[in-house]
């Protein structure tokens, strides 16, 4: 029995290290990613916007910087948005946090289990995530919210470091086409499927692909995207995650 435990106690020191490793190689992901100034016209507008700010947020202090992604290192599905918000995460430093796009994200989220709370204002709220993470394809905001070609290039290799590193995601849920198109490309997925809501294909190294429209204000106002709709979705994730 000595021995037994023996070895179950270097089991888990070995356990313990791995996770650290992935921890301090995900906090050097996000510094690189922080520190990162390659594209000329999103700095530019990243740093205007957090310079001019909204009325609404003139006493608050914006981020004004690449947002890198955040959640459960331990993570089943990882969530893929577009760009962050020009007054959201750009303003608040964490993807999704602050805008009504994130309003409607996190709600649905801690609908399915994913997070302890359905709100997200800020990037010191208490919100946590389980088994979840949040990333974007692009990780400055860009005017119009609509990043060049060339732009998602330069930040691809970002986001495919960050998925390389969550060794236990089974599921990436793609927020909208341009999620879904960058992913494709990152993950070798040919012949591409078009992109539908509710639409699912697995990547050739394992990974399953769903695909949900976009939680903007244009998708939910309009009823394009329901609650119902988005929750289906994540409800499916955690199927497919095999997490319930």
């Amino acid at each position: 029995m000595v021995g037994l435990r023996r070895r179950e106690g270097t089991s888990s020191h070995r356990t313990l290290l791995a996770v650290l490793d992935q921890l301090a190689v995900l906090d050097q992901l996000a510094g690189e990613i922080v520190a990162c100034r390659a594209c000329p016209r999103l700095v530019a507008w990243r740093e205007q916007v957090a310079h001019d700010k909204r009325a609404a947020f003139a006493d608050q202090e914006y981020w004004g910087k690449p947002v890198p992604g955040f959640g459960d290192p331990g993570a089943a599905v990882v969530l893929v948005g577009l760009a962050p918000a020009a007054h959201g995460a750009n303003r608040t430093g964490r993807m999704f946090t602050g805008d009504r796009s994130g309003d409607y994200l996190f709600a649905a989220l801690w609908r399915a289990g994913f997070t302890n709370q359905p709100t997200s204002r800020a990037a010191d709220d208490g919100l946590a995530l389980e088994k979840a993470w949040v990333t974007a394809v692009v990780k400055c905001c860009p005017p119009a919210n609509r990043p060049t070609p060339s732009e998602r290039d330069s930040c691809s290799p970002f986001l495919r470091r960050e998925l390389a590193l969550l060794s236990q995601a089974k599921v990436a849920v793609a927020l909208g086409a341009f999620a879904y198109h960058a992913l494709a490309g990152i993950l070798g997925i040919r012949p591409r499927p078009a992109f539908g809501h509710g639409m699912e294909v697995r990547a050739p190294g394992g990974l399953m692909v769903l695909c949900s429209y976009h939680p903007s204000q244009q998708n939910t106002f309009t009823g394009t995207l329901t609650e119902e709709m988005l929750d289906a979705v994540l409800m499916r994730s955690r199927s497919l995650a095999e997490l319930d």
